[in-house]
């Protein structure tokens, strides 16, 4: 079993750091900004043993080249990345051992080409996802296509109901508007979207959610169900093809929220 801390950094990203509890040797994932990482290690006298990165946008790695200078920690990240900081190179099926514990590669790509997430399953599971999946939302297609990440979402849905799912930024209230938008009868969003504002209004963290959680309230995650294909065909003002295109008109609609 792993503890997980978030750390905030910029205006709405977590750095999660991974621990298993009595040890000092800790991963972090996505770690756009060194100083709020370093700052964490030397208030809480931990050593970074690993650094995991989901993809190649700055505020995913660019503080890693300064990790590394006081921190000799191997990076994980995927093998077709730009990120030249990458000194494990990760394929889809791979599995890496970080913290003496497995976790499974998922390359999904879509938000980018070279977006990969990590699942530890010890205990109830653990999904690091980058920017593919969020809390009721899911991440825009700067790269990939519709059809991509739609794959992704299968692949996520397949995992336990229970595993937590932890994503790198705190967009919680407004996708949870969006879906709610689009299904304005589903209750589930509006008691999740009443917890969510009360852990906001604590300055807590919304994350993580849970596999079986986001199956009730993401969108992108139920673009198969029948009140969802409707509101996609009402909004393209047609009748949509395939649940591809039903994801694509989704996102679209999202885009211009």
């Amino acid at each position: 079993m792993f503890q997980v801390t978030p750390i905030a950094a910029f205006n709405d990203n977590y750095i999660w750091v991974i621990q298993r509890p009595g040890s000092s040797l800790v991963a972090v994932v996505d770690p756009g900004d060194a100083q709020p990482v370093l700052a964490f290690l030397e208030k809480n006298g931990l050593v970074l043993g690993a650094i995991l990165v989901t993809h190649h946008h700055p505020d995913h790695v660019g503080g890693i080249q300064q990790l590394v200078q006081h921190h000799a920690a191997p990076v994980y990240g995927p093998a077709n990345s730009p990120c030249r900081d990458i000194t494990h190179p990760l394929q889809h099926g791979d599995r890496c051992l970080i913290l003496n514990s497995t976790f499974d590669v998922i390359h999904v790509p879509g938000h980018t080409l070279d977006h990969i997430s990590f699942y530890n399953p010890d205990g109830e599971g653990s999904l690091f996802c980058g920017d593919t999946l969020f809390l009721a939302g899911c991440g825009r297609l700067f790269e990939g296509s519709a059809q991509q990440m739609l794959a992704a979402m299968k692949k996520f849905a397949a995992l336990p109901d229970d595993t937590n799912v932890y994503c790198t930024h705190e967009y919680s209230l407004a996708n949870l508007a969006f879906a709610a938008t689009v299904e304005p009868s589903n209750h589930s969003i509006s008691d999740v979207t009443a917890a969510c504002r009360q852990a906001r209004a604590e300055d807590k963290p919304t994350l993580p959610s849970t596999i079986g959680q986001e199956k009730q309230i993401n969108p992108f995650m139920r673009t198969n169900q029948t009140n969802l294909v409707q509101a996609a065909n009402n909004h393209a003002g047609q009748q949509l093809a395939s649940e591809a295109d039903v994801f694509a008109e989704i996102r679209r609609w999202k885009d211009d929220f």
